[in-house]
């Protein structure tokens, strides 16, 4: 089977199917199609770890998606923040760290309290409302402008632009293809960074180019991680929010009751959702994983949303328990590829929990959701929803 066929994850069977491989212990090989020369799959929480520890002999710089492996690398290898190693990785952490981190949640607090509001008061005067379409992109997409530099002149036009990019192989957004809107958004790059080198800023483009061991190459492509990794992974779990809130009824009225509840229903959102759906290394030696042993060269996936719903770490792993403790979820990865954004991540998912669990009394789906065709990204669609407010 090749588990990089994206229409293995448009339906609620991949449950079943990881369910399976997480029990027992599965390490399964796939032969080329999606990828070039194959690669093996790792599911349980215990392998995917191995895998990405800090001192497992694997690289991230020939890729870090199915598609990649030593043979066919990505191009943007040792030059972007997410499929880079040793001193540039940490050169690049050091630059962009800061910018990501919750050092910033004071600055950014009032522009995610006033999406949120406007998100909250759109929802109420629309009735119904797809939020993988319009509430999902939106928040993130804001935060991830503000951070890079965006003016709030072009920041509706760089969200549509990331609706079109990130909507999957089968994307709703019609009025260009996912190419074009990646080539219009590393476009806009371009001209911004053309603008921040004659009037440089306090924002992320401009750092990265007064550093001066970025050529504007890479820049862009840096910068084009930073919208990337912002948007694709917490948007659905924004939007999945309200698929909780609908599933699981009583965790609006958990929160509003106890607030103090919002910090770990924060991880469990992030654990239950689990957008991310694989990361992929390349060997650099012969190593041995859970008893399988892998040649130095083969690429490994190892499957993020399997281990989160792996039963020996996580009981009722189909549950949402908004006190689950401890979360060892790996939704933003492990080691040292490890989400450099998920402090963002949590302050836009605690403040819209917060929100919602003050404002709403219960969330209906008006039909079932519709599910990504995509091997990368564990992502919604097609959610929409009636809320009825308090």
């Amino acid at each position: 089977m090749d588990l990089g066929n994206p229409d293995l994850y448009t339906t609620e069977d991949r449950f079943t199917m990881w369910q399976e491989y997480v029990a027992n212990d599965a390490k399964i090989w796939s032969e080329p199609g999606s990828s070039p020369h194959g690669f093996w799959s790792l599911f349980s929480h215990q392998d995917v770890s191995a895998m990405l520890s800090p001192k497992a002999p694997f690289t991230s710089e020939h890729g870090m998606m199915i598609g990649f492996d030593a043979e066919k690398p990505d191009n943007a290898g040792g030059r972007m923040l997410v499929v880079s190693e040793g001193k540039w990785h940490s050169t690049l952490k050091r630059l962009i760290g800061p910018f990501l981190s919750r050092l910033r949640a004071p600055e950014l607090e009032s522009v995610l309290q006033r999406e949120v509001k406007e998100i909250v008061e759109r929802m109420k005067a629309e009735g119904t409302t797809d939020v993988a379409l319009e509430v999902g992109p939106r928040l993130p997409a804001a935060i991830v402008c503000e951070v890079i530099g965006v003016p709030l002149s072009d920041r509706p036009r760089l969200i549509e632009l990331t609706n079109h990019a990130f909507g999957g192989e089968d994307s709703s957004f019609n009025k260009m293809t996912s190419g074009v809107a990646h080539s219009e958004i590393l476009f806009y790059f371009f001209e911004l960074i053309e603008e921040r080198a004659k009037n440089p800023g306090d924002d992320l483009v401009s750092t990265l180019l007064t550093d001066g061991r970025l050529s504007a190459d890479d820049v862009l492509i840096n910068c084009n991680n930073v919208l990337i990794g912002g948007n694709e992974t917490t948007r659905h779990s924004i939007t999945g929010a309200f698929h909780i809130f609908q599933a699981f009824p009583e965790v609006l009225n958990a929160l509003r009751d106890d607030p103090e509840l919002l910090d770990t229903a924060v991880e469990e959102v992030v654990r239950w959702t689990s957008p991310a759906m694989h990361v992929l290394r390349v060997a650099t030696e012969d190593v041995t994983i859970g008893g399988q042993d892998i040649r130095k060269g083969e690429p490994v996936v190892g499957w993020l949303s399997a281990a989160n719903r792996d039963a020996r770490l996580f009981p009722e792993p189909h549950a949402f328990r908004a006190d689950r403790k401890p979360n060892r979820h790996l939704g933003f990865g492990n080691g040292p590829h490890h989400c450099l954004g998920a402090a963002l991540a949590r302050i836009e998912l605690r403040e819209l929990l917060r929100e919602l669990s003050q404002e709403a009394e219960a969330v209906r789906l008006n039909s079932d959701p519709r599910w990504m065709r995509s091997n990368l990204v564990q992502g919604y669609q097609s959610l929409p929803v009636t809320m009825e407010w308090r």
